[in-house]
């Protein structure tokens, strides 16, 4: 699939997919928001005016949070609950995300509060635009989330001039670029702190980024696949349209066309069919095996896009200022992307364990017909062999790092959160 190189994203009515996420995250395209999603904005924190002013007891906007939900607070502590929530919730470990990888989920968090349900300020807003849109980007920990909370708590940290950013091919203290773009640290008010660390942005923006990688992989399988085969002059029955359509699963047909397609007019395979009766499963289940990984990246891409799009914060602000609602429920658990950015995980890794078999037939003289390792003189030269050891490693990672990570589980915050997605950890 063709990258999109889009100079600019807006925000508006129509849903974004991974590919917007991309193009703004790794390709650098300006993000805008349009009038209406600035509306919806401003209404959402017109509502969360209303709440302060009527003492309406609200998770996050006038209580403590987690399982200090009951504690009440009230006047210019609803400004400093903002500011200690970042503070206290920055404190990941480890080395830092890629700057496509916080990009990523900066941008997921906007289009979540574009939506119009999370009470966010404006400027917060505007001040995570020219994050985005002038190159400044957080120094985000890896390490340290269940699926939301300290990522995006260091992103907030740097719009209060706090921490360090990757800014001018430089890593700088915030304060200093915020300072050089003109840009003043932003002032947090009531439910701006839980709006910046709430939601599922985290792990839908990282997934956005996995996808991608997974489409460029998928079409490389194929065509390297091809190659394999041809060199092992594999059986070409195995690929024969009416044969695959006798179980129509979409990847298997799409994979089995570009495999007919590359390798369409091949004299050496010609030359070669009825060589053997059939061929080792490695080589002629490419259909079968690529296919079930593009049909898994399709299953997880509408996962994934749903998640983007839809409105993950808690609690949820309905309706207007003058006729509103406030909904508590677990929109940001985000058992779904965890699920499908696990089965992603598994599908790439069986990608590379099916290589890697090829890959040692085509050295292993004793099923390739080919000279030994790739070599002309064996002996005096190893040629190949230490490749499929290399190959072989990388297998055993991609295993260990496919084991399921939503199917761990812990309790935190003194049981008020008891069941946890780790989709972060999933889709990292």
């Amino acid at each position: 699939m063709q990258m999109s190189r889009a100079e600019q994203i807006v925000i508006g009515e129509a849903p974004l997919g991974w590919q917007d996420v991309v193009a703004v995250a790794r390709h650098e395209a300006q993000l805008v928001l349009s009038d209406a999603a600035w509306a919806r904005i401003d209404n959402a924190q017109a509502i969360v005016q209303q709440i302060v002013v009527s003492g309406e007891r609200a998770y996050g906007v006038n209580t403590g949070l987690g399982a200090l939900c009951n504690v009440s607070l009230q006047g210019e502590q609803l400004s400093r609950l903002s500011r200690n929530t970042l503070l206290s919730h920055a404190c990941g470990v480890g080395a830092p995300l890629a700057d496509e990888q916080t990009r990523a989920i900066i941008c997921a968090a906007i289009l979540n509060y574009s939506q119009g349900k999370s009470g966010i300020h404006r400027q917060v807003v505007e001040a995570l635009l020219a994050l985005l849109n002038r190159g400044i980007t957080p120094q985000v920990p890896a390490q340290g989330s269940v699926g939301y909370l300290t990522h995006m708590a260091h992103v907030g940290v740097a719009l209060l001039g706090i921490g360090q950013v990757s800014y001018r091919g430089q890593i700088v203290p915030a304060e200093q670029a915020l300072d050089e773009e003109g840009l003043a640290p932003v002032i947090l008010g009531a439910k701006d702190g839980l709006c910046l660390v709430n939601g599922t942005p985290c792990m839908t923006g990282l997934s956005c980024l996995a996808i991608a990688d997974a489409e460029r992989l998928s079409q490389w399988a194929d065509v390297i696949g091809a190659m394999s085969f041809e060199a092992l002059g594999g059986q070409l029955d195995a690929f024969d349209e009416s044969i695959l359509a006798l179980k129509p699963h979409p990847g298997m047909q799409q994979v089995g066309k570009n495999l007919r397609s590359v390798l369409a007019g091949s004299e050496v395979l010609a030359s070669r069919q009825g060589i053997r009766t059939q061929d080792a499963l490695s080589i002629r289940s490419i259909p079968q095996v690529h296919g079930a990984t593009r049909d898994q990246l399709a299953h997880a891409i509408r996962q994934i896009e749903t998640e983007l799009n839809s409105i993950t914060d808690n609690p949820m602000l309905l309706g207007t200022p003058d006729d509103w609602r406030v909904v508590s429920q677990a929109n940001p658990h985000g058992q779904s992307v965890a699920m499908a950015a696990d089965l992603l995980c598994m599908a790439l890794a069986e990608l590379g364990s099916i290589a890697e078999r090829r890959l040692d037939r085509l050295i292993n003289p004793m099923v390739s017909g080919l000279p030994a390792f790739l070599v002309s003189q064996p002996g005096v030269n190893s040629g190949m062999m230490i490749v499929q050891y290399v190959a072989a490693s990388l297998c055993a990672e991609n295993r260990q790092m496919a084991q399921p990570a939503v199917v761990d589980n812990y309790v935190t915050s003194g049981l008020q959160e008891d069941h946890l997605s780790l989709g972060t950890s999933a889709a990292l």
